[in-house]
């Protein structure tokens, strides 16, 4: 879809990847959920790759636990790194800061993706971002008729993911709240939506190359 911007001028609408990276991994004995590796990548770099190669720009990544390492030894160049300070908090928490950091950009929506999914890629990403038709757009990943990541927050739904976005809860009581503009888009045929949790999900992850 284009958005006009003049006569005889059309751009396409500016769909920002917001990625959740901040968590401590509290199940996983203090681990950093960004700083897992799957194969040869960082959690936090794959899931960055996948927002970009769905056509998300620009991608904001928000981070917390262990930051510092991140800054220093993930690639996400082309990203800009939020700091959310207040991460213990939980995932809403890091929703607020990431919408926040995008509140000057000329995003129409946010596409939401926890880092801790690896088996979400470019594909599911660009199906979702695909559902984008105005800035008051919602849409979520569906998977077995179940409503998932990543998720589509259209501009006009900013105010009100980051007011009801307290705990982990993030953007749920929106999505609850607006249940009847919500669209869901099948990803089940190209992604999974596991979360990498506990000891056992690591099993979930690729060893070394």
């Amino acid at each position: 879809m284009t958005s006009s911007q003049g006569p005889g001028t059309a751009h396409p609408p500016v769909i920002a990847g917001l990625l959740l990276a901040a968590g401590g991994g509290r199940r996983l004995g203090g681990r950093p959920k960004a700083l897992l590796a799957d194969g040869d990548r960082l959690l936090v770099e794959k899931a960055a790759a996948a927002l970009r190669a769905g056509g998300c720009a620009p991608v904001h990544v928000v981070l917390g636990a262990g930051s510092h390492e991140v800054r220093r030894s993930a690639r996400l160049g082309g990203c800009v790194l939020v700091e959310n300070p207040g991460w213990q908090e939980g995932m809403g928490s890091s929703l607020r800061a990431g919408l926040a950091s995008l509140g000057s950009s000329p995003a129409g929506a946010a596409l939401v993706l926890l880092v801790d999914q690896p088996g979400i890629g470019a594909e599911a990403v660009r199906r979702v971002r695909a559902a984008y038709t105005g800035p008051g757009s919602l849409a979520t990943a569906a998977y077995g008729g179940r409503a998932g990541h990543p998720v589509l927050l259209g501009r006009e739904h900013w105010a009100e993911a980051a007011a009801g976005a307290v705990g982990d809860r993030g953007a749920r009581d929106l999505l609850r709240a607006r249940a009847s503009q919500l669209r869901r888009v099948d990803c089940g045929d190209v992604a999974e939506d596991h979360d990498i949790d506990t000891p056992a999900d690591l099993a979930r992850l690729e060893g070394p190359p």
